[in-house]
């Protein structure tokens, strides 16, 4: 029997999935834990493995191609086998005729386990976990324990993934793992069973037998048995490997190319037309290596020979995505207004000197003097501190400072919590240790959430000044621009100097202008008097 394989919910705020990569393609022998496709959503790119063996017979979405979560992405069977063989549809469109077809033969429904009130003595029975106030399902990245092994208080049973980040999950108990509720790869709503531990040898089956079909396969079933009446079958054959029907690409001529779909996105990342690409395949079929050796041909001009440039239009990450929703609704529901000031830098820059001559080992950054400045400031003026919470503003307890991170696509903002509280080392090393991490999607939920304020640097760029959108809820963020050497006006005289110009974001429901201008103030007498820091 052909089994359906759906876009996953990787993430609990995952609604869409593209195909960046498949592993496989129509026809190849397929064993269970095989990488099937490489799948993106808006925080990561991640492996999807085949929980069935048998041959592929069918791809529901094209590499670099995006579908919604729960609609078809592949189908598993026996070699040969046709896909829907028997099956009864609408007549609409073909991608839904694919989910009606394979949910209606599916007898083996999403299932979940409903324990049993009668647990034996000593076993407990372990939930998924809910990570983030905002999260409804958890997968499984890795499971650290099999059933059967020993397992101590404190062990870490898996590695459970959110749509922020990775977190280590550790066993509350002592015992022997004697059930697994989540294979890895697989998501699981919050508080549905994640596994299983007890004496060594006890019958849990009772815990696990019985079975229900979900609600939303339920409701599916009742619709289908009102539409069975006017669907008619539909047979989707399993294509054989180098026959695959393809979409030709349509160049604006009207002309029609025939290209593989590697070649097609091979060709979309390197910005190549492939009206300029001459084809080695079957009857002129652009291949892969047809791409990768493709050289343009240069256009002579009257002065010199350039090789003209494409336009191209690249797909939005999820990450994108997300971020573009966040920063829109930012930009449009806070009124924001701007404070520029500029910061005299050549005391500051005299005691980083000193201070790292004494932190040999790890090495004090501007920006880590920045955001101890600015903890130190926001003790001083506690309304910048603030939410804006419709009826109420929230004024923060605890100072924890966002640091603005790029990363691939996109942007995180890591927070230092009780910043205030830290010494200018412990800054430097965190700050480090987490911009790593989130350049290697590895930081975990809690260490992106909680910020009170945040600080943006592209000093390092050379940019002298620009502006932020404030990162929600937070009430201000802090633009830095580089160190500039210039003459400046000291004592009466005209002498080089270095300065900094620094502009704040401020959200006028919670910060007015002279609040703003007085924590800027305070900060300027900070970082041109960094003495006062140890004070």
């Amino acid at each position: 029997m052909a089994e359906k394989i759906t876009m996953p919910r990787l993430s609990d705020t995952m609604e869409e999935g593209t195909v960046v990569k498949w592993h496989k393609k129509v026809g190849d022998k397929v064993s269970e834990g095989d990488i099937l496709a490489e799948i993106e959503t808006d925080k990561a790119i991640q492996e999807f493995e085949s929980e069935y063996d048998g041959f592929l017979i069918f791809q529901g979405v094209e590499e670099g191609k995006t579908a919604k979560v729960d609609s078809i992405l592949a189908v598993i069977g026996e070699e040969g086998e046709s896909f829907a063989e028997g099956e009864e549809k609408s007549e609409k469109s073909p991608v839904q005729s694919e989910e009606a077809t394979a949910e209606e033969n599916s007898e083996e429904a999403v299932e979940e386990v409903e324990v049993s009130t009668e647990i034996p003595e000593g076993v407990n029975v372990i939930s998924m976990p809910r990570l983030s106030d905002t999260m409804e399902e958890g997968t499984v990245a890795k499971w650290h324990k099999k059933v059967g092994d020993k397992v101590a208080e404190g062990d870490i049973l898996a590695e459970i993934e959110t749509d922020k980040a990775v977190q280590e999950f550790e066993s509350e108990y002592d015992g022997t793992l004697l059930f697994i509720g989540a294979e890895e790869g697989k998501s699981a709503p919050v508080d549905t069973v994640l596994a299983i531990i007890g004496p060594e040898g006890t019958d849990v089956s009772g815990l696990t037998s019985s079975k229900k079909p979900s609600p939303k396969k339920e409701e599916k079933q009742a619709e289908k048995s009102e539409e069975k009446k006017t669907e008619k079958p539909v047979e989707i054959k399993a294509e054989p490997k180098e026959t695959k029907t393809e979409k030709p690409a349509v160049v604006s001529s009207g002309e029609r190319i025939f290209a593989s779909p590697l070649a097609k996105s091979l060709a979309k990342e390197k910005g190549i037309d492939l009206a300029q690409v001459e084809g080695s395949g079957d009857n002129g079929r652009i291949i892969k290596k047809d791409v990768e050796n493709f050289t343009p041909k240069a256009i002579a001009s009257t002065s010199l020979n350039y090789v003209k440039q494409e336009s191209q239009t690249v797909a939005n990450s999820q990450m994108r995505k997300v971020i573009a929703k966040r920063l829109a609704e930012s930009k449009f529901t806070a009124p924001h207004y701007y404070l520029n000031v500029e910061v005299n830098m050549d005391n500051c820059m005299s005691s980083r000197e000193q201070i790292n001559k004494v932190h040999t080992e790890s090495k004090i950054s501007f920006n880590d003097i920045i955001v101890k400045a600015c903890a130190l400031a926001l003790r001083k003026h506690p309304q910048v501190n603030s939410s804006w919470k419709g009826d109420e503003t929230l004024i923060h307890g605890d100072i924890n400072i966002g640091v603005a991170v790029a990363v691939e696509d996109g942007l995180l903002v890591p927070v230092i919590k009780n910043t205030d509280f830290k010494s200018f080392a412990d800054i430097s090393g965190e700050v480090k240790d987490m911009a790593k991490r989130a350049r290697d999607r590895k930081l975990k939920a809690d260490e992106m959430e909680g910020s009170t304020f945040s600080v943006s640097n592209l000093g390092m760029f050379g940019i002298e000044s620009f502006t932020s959108i404030i990162n929600q809820p937070n009430s201000c963020i802090l633009s830095v621009g580089a160190i500039i050497e210039k003459p400046i006006v000291k004592n009466g005289q005209i002498v080089i100097g270095n300065t900094m110009k620094l502009s704040m974001a401020c959200d006028h429901r919670t910060v007015d202008g002279a609040t703003g201008a007085q924590f800027l103030q305070t900060l300027v007498m900070y970082l041109e008097n960094p003495i006062t820091m140890f004070i």
